[in-house]
């Protein structure tokens, strides 16, 4: 990916209660700070997403806790806190025909603007877009 990108940790997990704290167990142990996380729900297990502040280090983490792991490029952007920000940046990705796979938002910020997460197929296209509209990306050195 571009110099934008950051690394979204894929974390399969199983469908029963305390797998997703036996993830950020895992995470506070090695000391990575999670960033965002969302869950999506299959029959069988759950696919957890998550940014943390080092991605590398994280995966190492959990692959020696026995889970599979899966490091992936995403978009991240920051929008301001007003109302429409983000129709407004999801209104520039249509214009310019960026799908949009999924998406999921940072949780702990302090002070600062909401960030939303995404994946698209087309990442050159929807980075470049965003950049026209002057909508601000963060960076992995920003987690």
């Amino acid at each position: 990916g571009g110099e934008n990108m950051i690394r979204q940790l894929s974390v399969f997990v199983e469908n029963q209660p305390g797998s997703i704290m036996r993830v950020t167990s895992a995470l506070t142990e090695a000391q990575i700070n999670i960033r965002a996380i969302s869950s999506f729900d299959a029959p069988e297990f759950a696919i957890l997403r998550l940014v943390v502040d080092k991605p590398e280090e994280a995966k190492d983490a959990l692959t020696t806790k026995g889970f599979v792991v899966r490091l992936q490029d995403v978009i991240s952007v920051e929008l301001k806190d007003e109302q429409g920000s983000l129709n407004k940046m999801l209104k520039v990705l249509a214009d310019n025909g960026n799908g949009i796979n999924y998406i999921y938002s940072f949780v702990i910020r302090g002070e600062k603007a909401p960030v939303m997460v995404f994946h698209t197929d087309r990442f050159e296209e929807a980075e470049s877009a965003l950049q026209k509209a002057g909508i601000k990306m963060i960076e992995e050195k920003d987690l």
